[in-house]
């Protein structure tokens, strides 16, 4: 009977583990480029799976906060599948993270991963919410707008309004009330808006004398290319987040950037909104996972 070990990894699990991720999809895996951060991530832990002291499994666990962990980075040898190995990183992943203080432990995967979906749900834990990724090019010479129509930058003085709408959004709630970056969910608080706020990340449409909607982005690096990266939108209706949809556009060109990429939540509002502002997405949609630790 072959004996599973689950261990912290070890500089020479690392040629072993990316020889059987380099076909994980077609174009590769992100796990090379994650592997040196990750190994050596004081806030997270690498673990590696051993078959009969053979490395057969990875997973990666991220402390976001002192109390949100999140685990990525899932792969099993195809050879080894099937044998429990999936379930006894994702456990050991969550002992860890239990013994580090968290309270909520999340992940994210493809909805069309059957697999990765019924193991999460086996470990109890539950859809929060579901994105899809809309990008567009930012536009060089946008038509004349009213102000009713452009996003300004939050400020400080803007915090309460902010927690004020997202008590009574429709759009907070169906999204796990999370913010993504890199395709990582971090729970969005005072203390994260307050942060956004601080780097300017905080965009307000303002309508009529009230908050309509607002968004978090950031500019980043990523693929080589400099990008807007707009991990939370949200609006009162369809032409609310249309309008900051195709201003944040506006903006990304007067930061010289290349490209907008937006994680949209999966509702019919928010994907009309983004089918008449020119952004295009491939169809494809990833569904975040929670579990109490309580």
């Amino acid at each position: 009977m072959t004996y599973i070990e689950i261990r912290a990894a070890q500089t020479q699990d690392r040629p072993v583990i990316l020889a059987f991720c380099e076909h994980t999809w077609e174009w590769g895996d992100y796990i090379e480029r994650a592997w040196d951060r990750w190994f050596s991530d004081p806030s997270g832990k690498l673990l590696i799976a051993t078959a009969d002291e053979r490395p057969v499994g990875v997973v990666h666990l991220q402390m976001l906060t002192h109390s949100d962990a999140w685990i990525e980075g899932l792969r099993v040898d195809p050879a080894q599948r099937q044998q429990g190995i999936g379930r006894a990183l994702n456990e050991a992943a969550m002992a860890e993270a239990m013994n580090r203080g968290a309270v909520y432990i999340r992940l994210t995967t493809e909805s069309i991963n059957t697999a990765s979906i019924q193991l999460s749900t086996s470990l109890h834990m539950r859809q929060v919410g579901a994105f899809a990724l809309y990008t567009a090019a930012p536009i060089l010479s946008p038509p004349r707008r009213t102000v009713q129509e452009t996003t300004k930058v939050a400020t400080l003085d803007d915090l309460d309004t902010i927690i004020d709408y997202l008590n009574v959004s429709n759009v907070f709630p169906l999204t796990g009330g999370l913010y993504y970056v890199k395709f990582t969910a971090y729970p969005i608080t005072a203390e994260l808006l307050e942060k956004k706020i601080e780097e300017q990340s905080v965009y307000l449409l303002r309508r009529w004398d009230r908050l309509d909607g607002l968004a978090i982005a950031e500019q980043r690096e990523e693929q080589q290319e400099q990008r807007l990266s707009i991990g939370y939108i949200d609006g009162m209706t369809i032409e609310t987040v249309s309008l900051i949809a195709y201003d944040l556009r506006r903006r990304a060109a007067a930061l010289e950037l290349e490209k907008v990429r937006v994680y949209t939540p999966d509702l019919v509002l928010v994907h009309d909104s983004f089918g008449g502002v020119e952004y295009e997405t491939n169809g494809s949609i990833f569904c975040t996972y929670e579990r109490s630790l309580m």
